[in-house]
């Protein structure tokens, strides 16, 4: 049976007059989109037109909830309590989900976002306020996560579903984790397309310290505010389609 990947996209992360990303342009090229919901980035016209836009290009659409952190994206560290979290997160979707059913658009995943997502890898008591959430949520969506953290363990012993992701556009340290840019700067797109290959069809990816490591999941990631993301979602799909990969977004792969 071929290999199943879903190519998914960070979208709908401008805000006000402020534009990131390129949505538009890379929707052409991913099967599915995680839409910031207003307290990282994003607000609710944004997440109106993100959600119609994907309803467009036939592109299935998850949450991107994160830490109340307009001005650092999410990505500074914030001390919240697990219940804090399970609230904000429940808030967040709640709103994107509005959106989907005004649209006629199933929810299809949740991802967390920056720095709420790096704290629960290692933060137990973190991870299990998020899974809570998501359990919450009906119908229940898929979780996106990175393999071998605490939260994709969690989540299969809490029986949530949960799908690895692979970063087609970020480092990996030796632990398995990434690291996460505060600025997406131009990256090399062939070799990103090798990169991408070797994790999808030989489960193995090359750390920051030059050792393979094992990777683990049946969705790519990219970020659209990276300068030349459309370029390289296109270099990756077509080279895993020639390489007999079938592309695919989450709610049609057999999980």
């Amino acid at each position: 049976m071929a290999i199943e990947i879903d190519l998914n996209c960070d979208m709908g992360e401008s805000f006000g007059i402020y534009k990131i990303g390129n949505d538009e342009e890379m929707m052409k090229y991913v099967t599915s989109i995680s839409v910031g919901c207003g307290f990282h980035a994003g607000d609710p016209h944004v997440m109106r037109k993100t959600v119609n836009l994907a309803k467009k290009y036939g592109v299935a659409v998850g949450a991107h909830p994160g830490y109340p952190d307009l001005v650092g994206f999410g990505r500074r560290r914030l001390e919240a309590t697990p219940e804090e979290v399970k609230d904000d997160i429940l808030y967040q979707v709640g709103a994107l989900k509005a959106f989907c059913a005004a649209a006629g658009v199933e929810l299809q995943h949740v991802k967390p976002h920056g720095q709420l997502y790096m704290m629960a890898w290692r933060n137990e008591v973190l991870a299990r306020g998020i899974l809570e959430a998501i359990r919450e949520i009906k119908l229940e969506p898929i979780f996106l996560a990175l393999y071998n953290t605490i939260p994709y363990q969690m989540a299969k012993s809490m029986g949530v579903r949960v799908v690895g992701e692979l970063y087609a556009d970020l480092d990996y340290a030796p632990d398995g984790t990434t690291f996460i840019k505060k600025v997406h700067g131009e990256i090399d797109p062939e070799a990103t397309v090798k990169k991408v290959l070797k994790m999808v069809l030989e489960g193995k990816v090359t750390s920051s310290e030059g050792k393979d490591i094992e990777v683990k999941g049946t969705s790519i990631c990219f970020h659209g505010d990276n300068p030349r993301g459309p370029e390289i979602a296109q270099a990756v799909r077509r080279e895993l389609e020639k390489k007999g990969v079938k592309i695919v977004p989450l709610r049609q792969q057999t999980l």
